[in-house]
Parts: C-alpha cells; sequence; structure tokens
C-alpha cells in the first residue's frame, strides 16, 4: 500500500523524487502506435516528394498534439479522474486523428483537423481551470499558450476548406506558428512572454516519456516487419531480409538507450534551468529520430518486398535517409545534453554519405545490411569509447 499525500486539485506536488509514468499515459501512448503505422503506410503509398511533405507535415502535427500531452502530465496529477478523464478523451479525438491521417490531405481533411484542434484547444483549457487557483504562474503561461492555439486555429480550419497547394501552405504555415510558440515563450500581448526557467519541470518524467516515445516508433517497425515478412514465401532472401530489418531496430534502440537515454534522464533531472533542455533537447530534437525510425520502417517494407536486383530510388532514399535521421537526431540531442558532439555518430553520418553514390549499384538487401554495419560501427564505438569510464564508475560523457 502508498500512503496518501496531499494534492493541489489535480496538479502533481512535487516530493523531489522521480515521478514515475503511469499506466493511463502508456494506455494514451497506445492511440499513437496506430498514427505511427498509419504514416509508415503512407509514406510506403506515397513515396514522391509531395507524399514525403505531407508524411512530414501529418507526422509534425501527431508529434505536436502528443509531445504537449506529455509537458501537460509532467504537471497534472493522471491518477486523479478529470486527468484521466481528460486523457481518455484525447485518446479518442486521437484515434479520430489516427484514422483520418491516409486521407488528411484528401477527403478527410475536415475530419484530421477537427480532431487535431479538439486536443489542441480543449488540453490547454482544461490546464486554465486546473491551474487557476493553485499554480497562477503556470495559470498566466496557459493563458499565452491557449492565445496561440486560437491563432493558429484558423489557418488549420482554412486548410481544411481550401485544396491542393493552398490547403498545404496554410497547414504549413499553422506548423511554423505552432512550432515556434515555445521558442518565443509563448509572447502574448499583454500578457508577455515566459522564461523556461519558470517551467516547473521533473526532468525524469519528461525524459522518460520522449524515450517511451521512441520505443513506439521502433515497435511499430517490429510490427510492420513481422506482419509482412508473415504473409510471405519463406525464401533466403526474404529470411535475410527480414533479420536485417531486425537487426537494424536492435541497433537503434542500442544507440539511443544504451548511455543516451538514462544519461539524458540525469541531466535534465539535474540541470539548473530543465526547461530550456526540455523544450530543446525532447520538444524539438526528438522528432527526428523518431521520423528515421519512421523511415526505416518504410525501408524495411521495401527490402522485403524486393530484396533481390538493383535498388530503386525510393529503397535508396529510404535505406540512406532513415538511418540519417536517426543519427542526427542523436547527435543533437547528445550535444545539447552533454556540450560535446558524439564523434562516433558524425562518423556515422559521414559513412552514409559515402554509402549514397554506391547504393544503386547494390541490391536491396545489400544496401540495407550497409546501412545497418554503419548503425552497428557507431553504437560499437560509443559502448567501447564510454566502457573504461563506466566500469571504473566515473562520469559518463559522450565521447570525444
Amino acid at each position: 500500500m502508498t500512503s496518501a499525500r496531499p494534492r493541489a486539485g489535480v496538479l502533481r506536488i512535487r516530493s523531489g523524487d522521480h515521478e514515475r509514468v503511469t499506466y493511463v499515459e502508456l494506455f494514451f501512448d497506445l492511440v499513437f502506435v496506430f498514427a505511427v503505422t498509419q504514416l509508415s503506410h503512407l509514406l510506403l503509398e506515397q513515396p514522391t516528394p509531395l507524399g514525403v511533405l505531407h508524411v512530414a507535415m501529418l507526422l509534425s502535427a501527431v508529434w505536436w498534439v502528443w509531445i504537449d500531452t506529455s509537458w501537460v502530465t509532467n504537471w497534472v496529477d493522471p491518477q486523479t479522474v478529470p486527468v484521466r478523464i481528460l486523457l481518455f478523451a484525447m485518446m479518442l479525438a486521437g484515434l479520430v486523428l489516427a484514422t483520418s491521417l491516409p486521407l488528411a490531405f484528401e477527403t478527410r481533411a475536415h475530419i484530421f483537423v477537427g480532431a487535431y484542434l479538439a486536443m489542441q484547444l480543449g488540453r490547454p483549457l482544461f490546464m486554465l481551470w486546473a491551474t487557476r487557483r493553485a499554480s497562477p504562474g503556470n495559470f498566466l503561461n496557459f493563458q499565452r499558450i491557449t492565445a496561440w492555439a486560437v491563432l493558429s486555429a484558423p489557418l488549420w480550419i482554412a486548410g481544411a476548406i481550401l485544396d491542393g497547394e493552398m490547403r498545404l501552405a496554410a497547414w504549413a504555415a499553422a506548423l511554423v506558428l505552432e512550432f515556434s510558440a515555445p521558442a518565443t515563450g509563448f509572447w502574448t500581448p499583454g500578457l508577455g512572454r515566459s522564461v523556461s526557467g519558470d517551467w516547473d519541470v521533473e526532468g525524469h518524467h519528461l525524459a522518460e516519456r520522449c524515450a517511451l516515445f521512441v520505443i513506439i516508433a521502433l515497435g511499430e517497425s517490429i510490427l510492420v516487419t513481422g506482419a509482412t515478412f508473415g504473409k510471405m514465401e519463406w525464401t533466403a532472401p526474404t529470411i535475410a531480409a527480414a533479420v536485417t530489418a531486425f537487426v537494424g531496430s536492435v541497433a537503434m534502440w542500442w544507440i539511443y538507450f544504451n548511455m543516451g537515454a538514462e544519461k539524458g534522464t540525469e541531466r535534465i533531472a539535474e540541470a539548473d534551468d530543465p526547461g530550456r533542455l526540455a523544450r530543446v533537447a525532447y520538444t524539438y530534437v526528438h522528432l527526428l529520430p523518431v521520423a528515421g525510425i519512421i523511415v526505416s520502417a518504410v525501408s524495411d517494407e521495401l527490402v522485403l518486398a524486393h530484396p533481390t536486383g538493383p535498388a530503386n530510388v525510393e529503397t535508396v532514399a529510404a535505406v540512406i535517409g532513415g538511418n540519417a535521421l536517426f543519427l542526427l537526431g542523436n547527435l543533437l540531442f547528445k550535444r545539447i545534453l552533454f556540450g560535446r558532439p558524439a564523434l562516433s555518430h558524425m562518423i556515422g553520418l559521414g559513412l552514409l554519405a559515402l554509402l549514397a553514390p554506391a547504393a544503386v549499384l547494390m541490391s536491396p538487401l545489400a544496401l540495407a545490411a550497409a546501412g545497418n554495419l554503419v548503425l552497428i560501427v557507431v553504437a560499437a564505438w560509443e559502448t567501447w569509447s564510454l566502457r573504461d569510464a563506466v566500469e571504473a564508475g566515473a562520469e559518463v560523457e559522450v565521447e570525444v
């Protein structure tokens, strides 16, 4: 049994201990497993430059809904009934959003926008109610956040009404507006701007939430590989392709979780200004490795479908691009948290650049294996370079 602790309405009471991720938050995340799967399939069906742009914009919207909610559950207690009801309502809206993604730029634009705005407007309005008496500073901040959400809403609605390039432009402008809001401190006329030092962030919790989203993306990759492989004839090339896809997922897990995720949690928990680190390293940068995993899941599908013969442009772009996005995201993440770049990650990006010109001469299976080899080199390099420090119990830094 656990002892009861005082509450400030639905807000978390900071006890100084690590705030664990609750079961209802994990339940909420299940909707985003479906959303990530939808995006992977959409990219697989539309591997054109326009299709890639559409998926990038939709992924940005999905990520923004999820990361905004993670910030909110950093402040409110998901064990309380009102917060659970909020998360369940957002799950329903998120399910509608995820279902509409394949046709968001076609016949279901209004459904996509309706579900998106329901979450992006409903959540800050809930926080205004939750913080109005218990947390004056956060109440003021959520007034600013609500104002920015209201400002971007007409652009989303206009995009749902318009077609083609006009829809693309309206939604791109809405995303630029929303992504720029935290960087400006949600500056609002008459209300001023907030500073990151005012954000009462529990670093362990937010870092763990973002790590769980990486797990969601990796899990979706394995799910897609398993489902596709199970329907295929099991020949030597398809078995090799399935094993290669699995090895790639393991290598990505190793690069992110072996040192970076845990040390990142410690750094943000110990930081003098955890709000600034959370804003840059988790709110913005974490979108890159997630995008890399999604693109890599598409490459796994392409390689499974055609493991032999010359690799086409789509397969080359997916294999090289997915690995590059993942490494770049991890490089920036570790650079922000540790103050220095990870040399292994820069070497990995260089190797991928060298691999690209020769990729069109390789089979899809050989190309995927070569891409995995780059990830394995990065993972092994980082692990080896940090091994002595770990065994000595010293402070672990990213290798130089």
